[in-house]
């Protein structure tokens, strides 16, 4: 089984931006926790950051035959891509939307997910764990239509 992990924009910034926010972990502790967890599992994770939101497109149209699930964290493209929302629907591949912060508990514009439109399920707020997670409810959630 393999899951893309999609972030977006500035992710690849954690432990020097907003650590209020986003918690003191660096990006090189996202990707050991991929990882760790992957390891765990017996999967395979492939991990995808871009600030573009035109990347983040291709990368998931290149996820339709070569991916089981996706774990996407579109950052500040939550809020404002239709793009990446028909990317999604497009590839019909099971998505789980990650957000490292309560985005409910933050400024109102947060509060609208377009990519969150086309996942089965969205974890907020559980910090970096949050994508462990998104790992083992999609390798769960696989291994069950599996078999």
């Amino acid at each position: 089984m393999k899951i893309l992990v999609i972030n977006g924009p500035n992710i690849n910034m954690l432990g020097i931006r907003e650590p209020g926010i986003y918690g003191k972990n660096t990006f090189a502790d996202l990707l050991a926790l991929l990882d760790e967890t992957a390891a765990q599992l017996g999967i395979q994770v492939e991990q995808f950051q871009s600030n573009h939101e035109g990347d983040i497109v291709d990368k998931i149209q290149w996820a339709y035959g070569n991916v089981d699930g996706i774990v996407i964290n579109p950052a500040a493209y939550t809020h404002t891509s239709v793009a990446i929302l028909d990317a999604l629907k497009a590839v019909s591949i099971p998505a789980v939307e990650v957000h490292i912060s309560d985005v409910d508990a933050r400024e109102s514009f947060r509060q609208i997910s377009y990519a969150g439109l086309a996942c089965c399920k969205t974890i907020k707020g559980h910090g970096l764990e949050g994508y462990r997670e998104a790992i083992e409810y999609l390798d769960t959630l696989l291994r069950h239509r599996i078999s």
